[in-house]
């Protein structure tokens, strides 16, 4: 490429994905959200709290759900998608498990409504509970 400056080869974001928020993706699969096998957690009242944050948040972040996302053993899952602005600032999908509780919860809310991967430093409790993603996971979000 003749006359190609650093400048000009610089990727830039254009759209909506310009200005995508963060996403919290919530299994809701064989495992994850099922009170039968895991029967002290409210499932329902833990995805409305999300959604309610989201809401709240003036679209600083988005909530969605999806089948399931593999780590069964690991369950519930979420998934915390940087924004646009966090994953130019180098933030990456950073997956959380056991999350079921309100402490859990609470600290999702908080780290989404700060920025998220990239933008804000996570709660240091939550990042106790982040996982690896299974070997070639993809998530298909549904609303």
């Amino acid at each position: 490429m003749t006359g190609a400056t650093p400048q000009s080869l610089r990727t830039t974001a254009i759209g909506a994905a310009g200005s995508r928020p963060c996403t919290l993706v919530v299994c809701r699969g064989c495992c994850c959200g099922n009170p039968r096998k895991h029967p002290g957690t409210d499932h329902d009242w833990q995805l409305e709290r999300l959604r309610a944050g989201a809401d709240a948040s003036g679209g600083r972040f988005a909530v969605r759900t999806t089948d399931c996302l593999g780590p069964c053993d690991q369950a519930n899952v979420i998934v915390v998608q940087p924004s646009a602005a966090g994953r130019r600032a180098g933030g990456r999908a950073t997956w959380i498990g056991f999350a079921m509780d309100d402490d859990c919860t609470d600290e999702v809310l908080r780290w989404a409504s700060a920025g998220g991967p990239g933008v804000a430093a996570p709660p240091v409790t939550l990042e106790l509970q982040f996982i690896r993603p299974p070997r070639g996971a993809r998530a298909r979000s549904r609303r």
